[in-house]
C-alpha cells in the first residue's frame, strides 16, 4: 500500500510518500480501504516529535479515516451491525495516512447517509473528543453556557454545533472578525475576538456577571487564570490541549468558593473499551443530529494525499503547512481516491 511516513521530525516537508506491506486485521478489528483521512493538530505534534506513539499503535500519522471495510473479524463486525463492504468512519491510534488502515471495530461508525468520504473522515476525532470532554467530563446540560476556546478549529466547529443541538448557549473565541463571524454562522450565540477583548471580561458581561458553566480549553497556560475567574458557581473547566503552555497560576480561593472543577483528558492512549463506549453514545445521540442536518461537517480544504506540489513532497505536507498557518476554518482532509 501507499502511505505517508514521517522521514524525520521537523517541518511539513518531512511527510513523504512511502510503500509498506498492507496491515492485517486481527481479533476485534476491521481493515478499512481508506478513501479520506482527517488531519488534526496532534498529527502536527507527532510530525514534530512531541506526541509519542502509544504502545502497539502504527508509527504512521493519522487519527481518523473514512472508507470501506475490506476485511476483518466477522463476529465482531456482525455484533456491531457492520459487514465487509460497508462504508464507515473510524477513530484510530495511528496509521490513518495510508491506503489501508486497521481500526478496532468498536471505534467504527457507519458513514451518515448522504455524506462524502471527506465529510465522514472529518467526524471521528472531533466528535469523540467533544462528546468525551464537553458532555461526559464537562456534564454540559441544556440551558447552560459553554465557552469554546478556538471556535473555528476542527474541535471548535464541532463543539459549537453539538452544544447548540443539545440546547446549550454557546460563546466562542476566535482571532479575527472573519473567524468570529464564522462562529456565529455555525450557531454560536456570541463570538469574542480574543485579540481585541479580554475573553474573561466579555464572558462575564455576556452572562450578566454570572459566568459560564463549562469551558472547553485547548490553550491552557495563562488562560487558566482567566478561565477560573469567568466560571459560574459549580462551573467546569475542561482542558484538552496545552498550546499556550503547561504552567499557570490561578486563584485557588475561587475554586473553593465557587465549587469549581478543573479537569482534562487525552483520548489517544485510552483503552478500546473506553473509546467504544463513546462510539455507542455518538451513534445514539450525535448521529441522529447529523442525519437531521443539525450538525454539518465544515471542510476548509482537501488535499490529494500523494500529490506533490509547490515544492512540498505530498498533499499531507501541504495540509500540515495550512494547519500551522492557522488560516483555516474547520477541518482539513486528505483524499486517497474519488470522495
Amino acid at each position: 500500500m501507499k502511505c505517508i511516513e514521517i522521514r524525520e521530525y521537523g517541518a511539513p516537508e518531512v511527510l513523504v510518500l512511502a510503500e509498506r506491506a498492507a496491515p492485517v486485521a486481527g481479533a476485534g478489528e476491521a481493515l478499512i480501504r481508506v478513501m479520506a483521512s482527517g488531519v488534526n493538530r496532534p498529527d502536527v505534534l507527532r510530525r514534530m516529535g512531541h506526541y509519542p506513539v502509544p504502545p502497539g499503535a502504527s508509527d504512521l500519522p493519522g487519527l481518523e479515516v473514512a472508507g470501506v471495510i475490506a476485511s476483518g473479524d466477522e463476529a465482531a463486525l456482525r455484533a456491531a451491525g457492520l459487514a465487509v463492504g460497508d462504508r464507515v468512519c473510524a477513530l484510530v491510534a495511528g496509521g490513518g495516512y495510508a491506503e489501508l488502515c486497521v481500526a478496532p471495530v468498536a471505534q467504527c461508525l457507519p458513514v451518515p447517509r448522504g455524506f462524502t468520504d471527506a465529510e465522514a473522515a472529518s467526524l471521528p476525532e472531533t466528535c469523540f473528543t467533544v462528546w468525551s470532554n464537553v458532555f461526559d467530563r464537562g456534564r454540559l446540560q441544556a440551558g447552560e453556557t459553554l465557552l469554546v476556546q478556538g471556535g473555528t478549529s476542527g474541535i471548535g466547529v464541532t463543539a459549537i454545533q453539538m452544544a447548540k443541538a443539545a440546547g446549550a448557549i454557546v460563546i466562542a473565541t476566535a482571532g479575527s472578525e472573519d473567524k468570529c463571524a464564522a462562529c456565529l454562522k455555525l450557531g454560536a450565540d456570541h463570538a469574542i475576538n480574543y485579540r481585541e477583548a479580554d475573553f474573561a471580561e466579555e464572558a462575564r458581561r455576556l452572562t450578566g456577571g454570572r459566568g459560564v458553566d463549562v469551558i472547553l480549553d485547548m490553550v491552557a497556560g495563562d488562560y487558566v487564570k482567566r478561565e477560573v475567574e469567568c466560571l459560574a458557581e459549580d462551573g467546569r473547566l475542561v482542558i484538552i490541549a496545552v498550546q499556550g503552555g503547561v504552567k499557570s497560576g490561578f486563584d485557588a480561593g475561587l475554586v473553593l468558593r465557587r465549587r469549581l472543577v478543573i479537569t482534562g483528558s487525552t483520548l489517544r492512549p485510552r483503552p478500546i473499551a473506553f473509546k467504544g463506549a463513546i462510539a455507542q453514545a455518538l451513534r445514539q445521540h450525535v448521529w441522529p443530529w447529523l442525519a437531521e442536518g443539525r450538525i454539518r461537517p465544515v471542510i476548509h480544504s482537501t488535499f490529494p494525499a500523494l500529490q506533490a506540489e509547490g515544492g512540498l513532497p505530498s498533499g499531507a505536507a501541504r495540509a500540515h503547512a495550512l494547519m500551522q498557518s492557522n488560516q483555516h476554518v474547520g477541518k482539513i482532509v486528505l483524499t486517497w481516491g474519488s470522495s
